[in-house]
């Protein structure tokens, strides 16, 4: 394995730096004001789309898309550094039209779909005209099971129509998200996993309700949002359903490798950020007579903060690495690995980075309240931990079986 990067991704690393140096960490708080206090899920702060225009001018747009006709043209592995800073601030993977859950979406459309879905949603999505969700955990059912999900897709002539309540559907508070792709049931005798599917649902299609949108912890991370949705004889053209009727484990398998990875590669970036807070930190600070920075426990918390990025860093780079060369299901030890290794790394570093803060570590003046809450979810989006070492540990079994 080379993990050397071409001079391709060294010069979208610098450029990629310089701009969130330039336009992002700048206009952070610019973008929580433009969100203001009410009305936070009806309107877009216009820094958001001032700085997408930025990115397009720089060729900053559309980096994690695999090499397509429709752009991109960069590999899992060359990807990992550039999803690495974009991961150092929250709002920066929407900036480069980056951001999940769109880019596993777009990566659905361009895989699985039509030509006519293709043009009526792809499209826009790669232009960032709009926004789209994520529609597969319900609230009655463990969804870590994804067999559980009893949302219903039935057959009717010349459409489809679906009934069910999902939620934690990343990005439907948007007033930009027109589209959701929607997982449930259309054939409950069939083999187990090929009782699903997957199926386009225009937002505006009646019978579509959003009921709420859910905090984190308290953040309502607005305008984008996590929202609850009713589906309730919502009808919708036989022609959106995505590449068959059954098909929808395995379109599931196809989007979650990448969108895992991205998850992981981002943050890492926020743990760097975290400690380089914490670093900042310590040399400004006195207490009992000396700097923070002077203090051996804070010393071995920036050592052990350090080794445990690197290590992250490795395997993740060793699964990107794998997905590119042997594929998606020969890395799927990999990649169920760094699922749970970065999140507990980067909670672990940053809630170091909030102790040597103290008070101020848990307040809204700074980044590291949000950032540890945004990734504490990634413990249980895209699989809880432990589904994923349940894998983990049949994957190694195996071997001498």
């Amino acid at each position: 394995m080379n993990f050397n990067h071409s001079d391709k991704v060294k010069q979208l690393e610098a450029r990629l730096t310089e701009f969130l140096e330039e336009f992002i960490y700048p206009n952070e708080n610019v973008y929580k004001e433009q969100i203001g206090k009410s009305d936070r899920f009806s309107k877009v702060p216009p820094i958001m789309e001032n700085l997408k225009e930025k990115a397009k001018e720089k060729g900053l747009w559309n980096l994690f898309l695999p090499e397509s006709e429709y752009g991109g043209g960069l590999t899992n592995l060359e990807y990992a550094p550039l999803c690495e800073i974009m991961g150092r601030s929250s709002m920066a993977p929407e900036v480069f039209n980056c951001a999940a859950p769109d880019t596993g979406n777009m990566e659905v459309l361009v895989r699985y779909g039509t030509e006519e879905q293709k043009q009526q949603w792809l499209q826009p999505l790669l232009r960032g005209e709009i926004r789209s969700c994520f529609s597969m955990t319900e609230p009655d059912v463990a969804s870590s099971d994804a067999t559980n999900i009893q949302s219903s897709i039935v057959r009717d002539r010349d459409e489809y129509i679906i009934n069910g309540t999902k939620w934690w559907s990343s990005g439907a508070g948007d007033p930009r998200c027109k589209i959701a792709i929607v997982m449930g049931k259309n054939d409950p005798s069939a083999p187990k996993h090929e009782q699903q599917s997957m199926i386009l649902v225009p937002l505006d299609t009646p019978g579509v309700t959003i009921k709420r949108v859910l905090p984190v912890f308290g953040y309502d991370h607005a305008p984008h949002g996590h929202a609850e949705i009713e589906f309730k004889n919502v009808r919708v053209p036989a022609a959106n359903m995505l590449l068959g009727e059954g098909k929808g484990f395995a379109i599931a398998q196809g989007r979650l490798g990448p969108g895992r990875i991205h998850h992981c590669m981002r943050t890492i970036g926020a743990a760097e950020r975290a400690l380089e807070e914490l670093c900042k930190r310590v040399q400004d600070r006195v207490a009992f007579g000396k700097k923070l920075s002077e203090q051996g426990v804070i010393q071995e918390w920036i050592a052990e903060a350090r080794i445990d990025i690197e290590q992250a860093r490795l395997l993740t780079l060793k699964a990107a690495f794998m997905m590119d060369t042997v594929g998606n299901k020969e890395a799927k030890a990999e990649i169920a690995m760094i699922k749970v290794v970065a999140p507990k790394m980067a909670l672990k570093v940053i809630d170091r980075a909030i102790q040597a803060f103290g008070a101020a570590g848990v307040s809204e003046d700074y980044t590291l309240a949000a950032a540890w809450a945004n990734i504490r979810t990634l413990r249980l989006a895209d699989g809880p931990d432990e589904v994923h070492k349940r894998a983990i540990a049949r994957y190694e079994l195996k071997k001498y079986m």
